[in-house]
């Protein structure tokens, strides 16, 4: 055999090697709402009507105590898309780019990409267009748009037999300023639109998304390369809009909850509240009984509908033949107030605007229907992902591989501590959690709640001179915690 043949064949084992390992890594499947909290079944949210999530739990793993690095979309996406705390991503708004604030930073699409996997992303998964990391992350990446809504179309209808075209130019001004009062209540952003669309799930944009999913899924459109396909839900976020039968599930005088103490601000630091309630058309302290309904409802339906979507993409996986080599992701960007503590909206250190969904099935590792109590990071998606799919580990992670704790639920890991933080102008809150204690520190005070006690967070113990002791351990935590979150900064 001449020198040269050797070489072919040696060329060819090393091809034939590299795509059985290839083929021998797991698909991922990554689904990740926008403005989820944990009003979904598998949190224990009783009102709600998830039966997709809550089959989902039923043959997978449920964290219940992970929390996302900053309770908003921009800063959330950079931090868990690049494995990093936000004072090292530099993104602590949603205006930034992590490509400006940490050049050459690798995304978790992009690292997947580098080693082989074939890569699709729907939806919202960076910000916005903007922030999009394009080619270098994904082989394929869509956005959508609502249809037009039958409210808007009826009124452009009658516009076009009047005016003409609302293409024309002089009556493009016109349409638009129409169009903003006709859309206003669905569409708003002050107030926040919410309502029924008149739409059906395939003419919203979720509905779009996932059926994008299922089409990738189904015609194989990744060839014979491992995948990683991500899906941006964009619902519940604003405006609250669905499918009219979504809403038919929340009749109005069904919806509970629990009305806040007056007083209850009285207690807490200032910077601790986002003003957010006021667009929403409450006030701090008093309860508006029929709106809290209102947009519990919307935001209710709005959970419902995207539990419908996400039914689709598992559907189409099991299809594939690839629901037992296939990792699946559940999760959310952060969580979100309804009226809660008078707040509405995101921008908080609390647990309802810092906590989120996450729901992990990884063929031969999780247990189904297993939870786990472990605090986790939302950082620690990436670090998982590659760990699972056997890539090398990046170095640049500031998260840790929760594959220790998947198939372990009664492990609680080597992390003792959550870490959120959220601006406040130029100045920044900070917030630790454990098992039994959350501790907030703003420029205006402190907030200390016992969890176990008080798991909603409403006794703010941060003056109680018997706690003193605590107090202190944990000021020095966090202190330690903020070196290390800006430990990887460029």
């Amino acid at each position: 055999m001449s020198a040269i043949s050797r070489v072919i064949i040696g060329l060819l084992s090393l091809l034939a090697a590299s795509l059985t390992k290839a083929a021998d890594r797991p698909n991922v499947l990554l689904i990740v709402c926008d403005d989820l909290n944990t009003h979904v079944d598998p949190a224990g949210y009783e009102p709600i009507h998830t039966p997709v999530m809550k089959q989902f739990a039923t043959e997978a793993q449920t964290f219940q105590r992970a929390f996302c690095q900053y309770p908003v979309c921009g800063p959330s996406r950079a931090s868990f898309m690049s494995g990093l705390y936000p004072e090292s991503t530099g993104v602590l708004d949603n205006t930034a780019d992590i490509r400006q604030t940490r050049p050459n930073t690798v995304s978790l699409p992009q690292y997947f990409k580098q080693h082989g996997y074939w890569t699709g992303g729907v939806g919202k998964l960076f910000h916005t267009p903007k922030h999009d990391h394009g080619d270098t992350a994904w082989n394929i990446n869509l956005r959508f748009n609502n249809d037009e809504l039958p409210n808007v179309r009826a009124a452009r209808q009658k516009f076009e037999v009047e005016h003409g075209s609302v293409e024309t130019g002089p009556n493009r001004r016109r349409w638009r300023t129409l169009k903003k009062q006709v859309s206003a209540k669905l569409s708003g952003k002050s107030p926040p639109g919410h309502g029924p669309s008149g739409l059906t799930d395939a003419q919203h944009k979720d509905g779009k998304n996932a059926r994008q999913v299922a089409q990738w899924l189904t015609q194989k459109t990744y060839g014979d390369q491992p995948f990683l396909i991500a899906c941006g839900i964009q619902k519940p976020h604003v405006p609250f809009l669905a499918p009219n039968k979504y809403f038919d599930l929340y009749p109005l005088n069904k919806i509970t909850y629990k009305p806040d103490h007056p007083k209850l601000w009285d207690s807490l630091p200032s910077l601790a509240k986002v003003k957010r309630y006021e667009s929403f058309g409450f006030e701090l302290g008093k309860e508006n009984d029929a709106l809290r309904r209102e947009y519990t409802q919307a935001y209710h339906a709005c959970i419902s509908f995207i539990d419908a979507q996400i039914g689709i993409m598992l559907e189409a996986l099991k299809q594939s033949g690839h629901w037992n080599n296939t990792v699946v992701i559940i999760t959310s960007d952060h969580g979100y107030h309804l009226g809660d503590h008078f707040l509405w909206g995101k921008v908080t250190l609390f647990d309802i605007g810092a906590k989120v969904p996450l729901i992990i099935r990884a063929p031969g590792l999780t247990q189904a229907g297993s939870t786990s109590q472990a605090m986790v990071e939302l950082i620690d998606l990436y670090p998982t992902l590659a760990d699972l799919a056997g890539l090398p580990k990046p170095t640049h992670l500031q998260g840790t591989s929760l594959r220790p704790l998947l198939g372990h639920p009664e492990r609680l890991g080597k992390k003792k501590f959550a870490y959120t933080i959220v601006t406040r102008g130029p100045k920044l809150g900070y917030a630790l959690r454990n098992q039994n204690w959350r501790y907030a520190k703003w420029p205006d005070g402190e907030e200390l709640y016992n969890l176990n006690s008080d798991p909603e967070e409403k006794q703010n113990l941060a003056g109680k001179p018997h706690l003193n002791e605590r107090l202190m351990e944990l000021r020095q935590i966090l202190a330690a915690k903020q070196i290390e979150a800006i430990s990887k900064k460029r």
